[in-house]
């Protein structure tokens, strides 16, 4: 037999014996916005502008968004 057909033999077993081991994933649930904890400012909590780099001990996120909330879609098996 030539080397390219034993490399064909291989290649075919390797994939059969892949497909065999392998789990199915469980399904997966899509992370919501109340899954994320930012530390937020309280009203009338003075609020500083830094430009650059900066470390400061008491940090905030005064701003977080545009995260989508439409379902994944996939075209591979389901």
């Amino acid at each position: 037999m030539p080397l390219f057909a034993w490399a064909l033999v291989f290649l075919v077993a390797s994939v059969a014996i892949q497909a065999i081991l392998v789990k199915p994933q469980p399904g997966q649930q899509a992370t919501a916005l109340e899954d994320f904890d930012f530390p937020q400012a309280d009203e009338g909590t003075p609020q500083a502008v830094f430009f650059g780099d900066c470390w400061t001990e008491g940090w905030m996120v005064l701003w977080y968004g545009n995260y989508r909330t439409r379902k994944i879609q996939s075209k591979g098996k389901k």
